[in-house]
């Protein structure tokens, strides 16, 4: 039964991330999400409903669009693949009891993840994380945060906690930005920076930029050594820092008490 249930979430995750691709591709476009019907992106031709099933429309065209052949980006399977694990992931954590408590954690975050994979297709395709989603996520991390810590654990100090926890890693993004001028990472990274520290607290938040930062390092240094890139190439950082926001969600917690062991 339990495996059903997973297979269930894991189902809904690719649903959700076949929408969130069409989210990313009209994003990038400028155009609006919520009007029209899907299209392929080379010719243009509408699709239809056999060709907007998750992961399996894919497989079955062999990644190419029906009408007039051309490839179909890896992004798209790879989006519903990633929505559909990390889905199954939030439920593993926080459980399938969908009571007073559970319910609206289990909620929120499948909200936040469906944002941060956005921010991370977006930064990693246009080199830009749209502000409409890193605005909204922020906006609903605050609501959240305030509901949650008033009305579900009636502890305030929940909320400041998350706040302080945002404006500290948004105020160390807005140093070295300030810093570099804006050369080594952008603006938009500072209002992640604020949505991490807001959706993980503090010290998973710690987590997140170490990991962010490690995983950043070495794509970059393979990079350059494989003549990918050049020392002085521009890489978006942004899936990184969602990266890492991940795997702090999930491992922060054995990440921090392997290393209180570790030092002790």
């Amino acid at each position: 039964m339990t495996l059903f249930i997973y297979l269930i979430v894991f189902i809904f995750g690719l649903v959700v991330g076949s929408f969130l691709n069409s989210v990313i591709y009209r994003l990038n476009k400028g155009e609006s999400f919520l009007k029209g019907r899907s299209y392929c992106p080379s010719c243009r031709h509408q699709l239809a409903w056999r060709d907007l099933i998750p992961l399996l429309s894919f497989l079955t065209l062999g990644g190419k669009c029906r009408y007039c052949g051309k490839k179909i980006s890896q992004q798209y399977p790879l989006v519903e693949l990633m929505t559909g694990i990390l889905f199954v992931l939030i439920f593993l954590k926080f459980g399938f009891v969908l009571n007073f408590y559970s319910l609206p954690v289990t909620g929120y975050s499948l909200l936040i993840t469906s944002l941060l994979i956005i921010i991370f297709a977006s930064d990693l395709e246009t080199y830009i994380i749209p502000d409409g989603v890193v605005y909204s996520a922020i906006g609903l991390a605050i609501f959240y945060n305030l509901l949650y810590s008033l009305f579900i654990i009636q502890n305030s100090s929940f909320f400041i906690q998350a706040i302080l926890s945002g404006l500290g890693a948004s105020a160390f993004f807005l140093a070295i930005f300030l810093i570099s001028k804006g050369r080594w990472l952008g603006f938009g990274d500072v209002k992640l920076a604020a949505l991490m520290g807001l959706f993980l607290g503090f010290p998973e938040i710690l987590v997140a930029l170490f990991l962010a930062f490690l995983i950043g390092a070495i794509i970059g240094v393979g990079m350059i050594s494989a003549g990918r890139k050049k020392l002085s190439s521009e890489i978006p950082f942004g899936p990184f820092l969602v990266t890492g926001t991940f795997l702090a969600l999930f491992f922060g917690q054995s990440i921090i008490e392997w290393y209180m062991n570790f030092i002790i």
